[in-house]
């Protein structure tokens, strides 16, 4: 596998307009000793990494709508031929908002949706009006001819709803549909409890693969949730299935499951450059290093890239290729991102009780 910057999300602002209780950075209307960083610093960080690959670039939040230069910071990477996109809950949309879109040349939009009615959604971004936000928003996209992602995160409180949240993604136009198996960090800390248990985790992972095989209008994708990589292999030898997996020209191209640290990136509002955006652990900082020497150079990389260090079960595992574990759900819950993923039920053919890898 080569080891190169496919997508970086880019955490642009940590203020929001919601108070999501699964957000991973914690954010709210104003979040105190992280304030957003100069519009000239946004432009040299895309210098920086414009001048060593040219990966999808995410600008991400908190809120990224509520930054007046997002998108001049979208236009400038645009010009730097970065293929720009914008992550957003879609209750600041409006016609001028895709207006801007279009003309900053961001590519593809990701909206949050995590109910198919008002009551769930707006209970789990704990805002009332954020269902409505979003569905105005899909059908704003729509009237002005911009492709937009939906993302749906789950817990025990809303894990009934996946096959409704999912059909309605589909009404709403969505070019994907993407499935977030939720990583209790930051805010999700909170809701360590709701999380969706190993047994109901691959009840949903075996629906996932049998609507995915029959899917023809609609990319989907489970996210976080990387043993479904293992799912599919073992499906498509137990059925004889040929089916052939699509890909979205603004992702990874569904290259393996957790790929922290070895395609993707998260770069927060301080700078640090972390695996991905759920893991909590910095490989450096983009202000004191270059984007390059973090990703060549770093020793938590370097060790997230090597599976013979992996442990337990993921350690002795035959899908570990496909698969790796979500190196951030380990590190929640084991605070050791090398240790097996928690919410993974498999067990490996050599792997023996008390075994560490």
């Amino acid at each position: 596998m080569k080891f190169e910057p496919r997508w970086i999300a880019w955490e642009i602002t940590r203020r929001c307009n919601l108070r999501c209780i699964h957000c991973r950075s914690s954010s709210e209307a104003e979040v105190k000793g992280h304030p957003d960083f100069p519009t000239e610093e946004a432009l040299r960080i895309i210098d920086d990494i414009s001048s060593y690959a040219k990966p999808v670039l995410v600008l991400s939040g908190g809120e990224p709508l509520l930054r007046e230069d997002v998108f001049d910071i979208a236009e400038y990477g645009t010009d730097r031929g970065l293929r720009m996109c914008l992550a957003t809950n879609g209750t600041l949309v409006d016609d001028r908002v895709c207006e801007r879109i279009k003309e900053s040349g961001i590519r593809i939009v990701s909206l949050s949706l995590d109910g198919s009615t008002e009551s769930v959604h707006d209970d789990f971004r704990k805002q009332k009006g954020a269902f409505a936000g979003t569905i105005r928003a899909a059908q704003l996209f729509r009237k002005h001819g911009i492709e937009f992602i939906i993302n749906s995160s789950f817990t025990k409180r809303n894990q009934q709803e996946i096959p409704k949240v999912y059909k309605l993604a589909k009404e709403l136009g969505a070019t994907a549909w993407y499935m977030f198996m939720i990583v209790p960090t930051g805010r999700g800390e909170e809701v360590m409890n709701e999380l969706i248990s190993k047994e109901d985790y691959d009840e949903i992972l075996n629906w996932h693969y049998e609507m995915e095989r029959q899917e023809k209008d609609i990319l989907v994708r489970p996210t976080c949730a990387p043993h479904y990589y293992r799912v599919v292999l073992q499906k498509k030898k137990e059925r004889g299935d040929r089916f052939k997996r699509r890909s979205l020209k603004f992702s990874t191209g569904g290259a393996k499951g957790c790929i922290a640290g070895q395609l993707i990136a998260l770069i927060d509002v301080d700078g640090n450059v972390l695996p991905c955006s759920y893991f909590p652990k910095p490989a450096g900082n983009i202000r004191r290093q270059s984007f390059k020497e973090i990703w060549e150079n770093s020793e938590l990389f370097k060790e997230l890239r090597d599976f013979k260090r992996y442990k337990g079960r993921c350690g002795a595992c035959e899908f570990i290729g496909v698969c790796g574990g979500c190196r951030a759900r380990a590190y929640a819950v084991y605070g050791d991102y090398l240790e097996e993923e928690p919410f993974c039920g498999y067990i490996p053919r050599r792997f023996k009780k008390g075994d560490q890898g």
